[in-house]
């Protein structure tokens, strides 16, 4: 995994444009739906009570272009791309939402319970800076369909690792915000939760009860990748030359590496080149050594398919193979495309291209791009004894059918030997995708998927 990013450039450009073809007749694995759980979108929980009394309320600068004080009183909607229907969830919100799971560690609680991630807010840094950073430690239960959360623990700086102002700057315990940083990854290394983000992109590192200890930027080759939000950037920095990373482009991924304990991050969405247009078809994979608190300048390249444009989550299940979700940025069931204008009994931009992907880190190619060896198609689940909970509005028979219509499917890891546990960011209160006009809820879906995990 010592691929130079900057030598494979031509050949990966190349490679990209080959393997796109290749990918088509990939090999597709069979998946069936062994358990679905869920927790409500309209889930709340309270600041800290040591928190600032502004966090008592979020979302009031994300119900539009001003701010807005009044507790329930904006309908949300799922935005122009999705054809701006309403959701049925109202903003600002009284206390902080759960939702959003942008990540699951691979190593486990001492209670057995899965570390999850909460993303940063409403999704942007202007949007949130009145909703907290954290992360829980839950437990679905597949028998009775709830998640069970056991505990939530907020991200605080009051050791001021921070390298520039944050939102909560002039309090005591400095909890951080969605305008601090976008929250995407999350493994735990010992004693230290790592944290993978978008807008530096950073790596950050904290006690398990949630103090910072560490903000490390990225390094490729050197030099310091950064995006239009990193918060050096001020009007006026231009696309490949003061950054190289799209908006919302960071660490959508990091895996925790089984044997070496170290950590590996992939870029959500390709890099721009030096000319600020799209590059090749490719994502970049770091590896950080979490101990030395360093980058190694070891990387590999994972290449989209056709039709993918982002990645969701990233997962060894052993010494060489992981899992990556790749996906568009559609939301519906595709029976449900408008054929024309938007309107509110369609999708425009339904959900086609969602996957669970394996791949496996010993096979290389000289250009560093990783091998593929087959996926699962998420809008293709066999599920033959009913386990699914929720209801899909389709125009097409769905019996014995499962599918994930989601515009951001972003938590996968391997559960036990022939199961695979993948979950969703539901962007309260923006993301629809099961019903035209109610928000998602946050679905944990168990996949029993055999062939897949042992495919070499």
């Amino acid at each position: 995994m010592t691929t130079p990013l900057r030598a494979a450039a031509a050949a990966a450009a190349l490679s990209a444009l080959l393997s796109t073809t290749a990918l088509a007749d990939e090999q597709v694995f069979p998946a069936t739906l062994a358990g679905h759980a869920i927790i409500p979108a309209m889930t709340l929980v309270p600041p800290p009570a040591d928190a600032p009394a502004d966090a008592w309320i979020s979302g009031k600068f994300a119900a539009g272009p001003a701010r807005v004080d009044q507790p329930m009183s904006v309908e949300g909607n799922t935005g122009g791309l999705h054809g701006n229907r309403g959701t049925g969830l109202y903003l600002p919100f009284i206390g902080q939402p759960v939702q959003g799971f942008s990540g699951f560690a691979m190593e486990r609680a001492e209670d057995g319970a899965i570390i999850a991630l909460t993303d940063n807010g409403f999704g942007s840094k202007l949007n949130s800076p009145d909703t907290l950073l954290f992360f829980h430690t839950i437990m679905p239960d597949f028998e009775d369909g709830t998640v069970e959360r056991r505990q939530t623990i907020f991200l605080h700086d009051p050791d001021g690792h921070v390298p520039f102002r944050i939102a909560y700057e002039g309090t005591s315990e400095r909890y951080l915000t969605g305008a601090d940083f976008d929250l995407e990854s999350i493994q735990r290394v010992g004693d230290q939760i790592w944290i993978g983000e978008e807008f530096g992109p950073y790596l950050i590192s904290a006690t398990l009860d949630g103090r910072v200890t560490g903000v490390h930027p990225t390094l490729i080759d050197g030099e310091e990748l950064r995006s239009p939000d990193h918060p050096r950037l001020r009007v006026g920095a231009q696309a490949g030359a003061d950054y190289r990373l799209p908006r919302s482009s960071g660490y959508e991924g990091m895996a925790l590496h089984p044997e070496t304990g170290m950590l590996w991050g992939m870029l959500e969405k390709p890099l721009l080149d030096e000319n600020g247009e799209a590059g090749p078809r490719v994502l970049p994979v770091l590896e950080f050594d979490p101990e030395a608190g360093e980058w190694t300048g070891n990387q590999f390249l994972f290449p989209l398919a056709d039709g993918a444009t982002a990645i969701g989550d990233f997962n060894f299940i052993d010494e060489t193979r992981a899992l990556v979700i790749e996906r568009d940025n559609g939301e519906g069931d595709p029976s449900l495309q408008c054929a024309g204008e938007p309107a509110p009994d369609c999708f425009p931009n339904p959900a086609m291209h969602k996957r669970v992907v394996l791949i496996d880190t010993a096979q290389i190619a000289d250009d560093g791009i990783v091998a593929r060896l087959g996926h699962i198609d998420l809008m293709d689940i066999d599920d033959p004894d009913g386990n699914a909970r929720l209801d899909t509005v389709a125009d097409r028979d769905l019996t014995g059918k499962f599918t994930m219509p989601f515009f951001t499917i972003e938590d996968v890891m391997r559960y036990d030997e022939t199961h695979i546990l993948v979950a969703t960011d539901n962007n309260l209160p923006f993301s629809s995708g099961r019903q035209l006009d109610a928000a998602k809820d946050n679905e944990f879906v168990l996949l029993h998927v055999p062939e897949l995990l042992a495919a070499e």
